[in-house]
């Protein structure tokens, strides 16, 4: 049983930031294997699948970003996932807008999401797949930045970055972490 969380901020305000780009991934993954997320549960929406013969949960926490680990906490003390059976997909101002990196575990660097999951949870030994969405232009606020929306051609990058994390997520469940690295990183 996997867990994958989708990190972003619940409401129309946000819908089409670039802080959203977990929700937005999650909600790519729902539509390719056929499922919504509509079950609200755990201080967050879910929805249930399988990648394979692997039953998955995937999950929006709606706690807001800076709280998200008030969610992923219940999520996995109620599933009873290990910590390599969670995997947590968000937004990363420190890489280029389109590209990935996948990691077995680590830091929250300056995500306040992962932040909230790490303390909450005790530990950082879980996968995570982060979506760049680039640097804030000089002057600008990190804040105003990843809750504004993507242009043109950095959303083209950051859409196909996010079809890429649903084959990478594939992968980490079917247990070829290496692989996903090799292929996206």
């Amino acid at each position: 049983m996997f867990i994958v969380v989708g990190l972003g901020n619940p409401g129309r305000e946000y819908a089409q930031s670039r802080h959203n780009v977990g929700f937005h991934t999650v909600d790519l993954l729902a539509r390719r294997l056929g499922v919504g997320i509509e079950k609200r549960a755990h201080k967050a929406l879910l929805g249930e699948a399988r990648i394979g013969t692997e039953r998955i949960v995937l999950a929006k926490p709606q706690t807001y970003m800076n709280l998200s680990g008030m969610s992923v906490l219940d999520l996995v003390n109620w599933y009873k996932c290990e910590h390599n059976q969670l995997i947590v997909i968000y937004d990363d101002a420190d890489l280029e807008p389109g590209k990935l990196r996948i990691r077995e575990r680590g830091s929250a660097g300056t995500h306040n999401g992962m932040r909230s999951i790490i303390y909450q949870l005790g530990y950082d030994d879980f996968p995570r797949v982060r979506i760049g969405i680039g640097k804030a232009p000089s002057g600008w606020d990190l804040a105003d930045h990843v809750l504004g929306r993507p242009k043109d051609e950095e959303a083209e990058g950051i859409n196909a970055a996010m079809e890429n994390a649903c084959d990478a997520v594939a992968l980490i469940v079917a247990g070829e972490m290496v692989k996903a690295q090799a292929q996206f990183n």
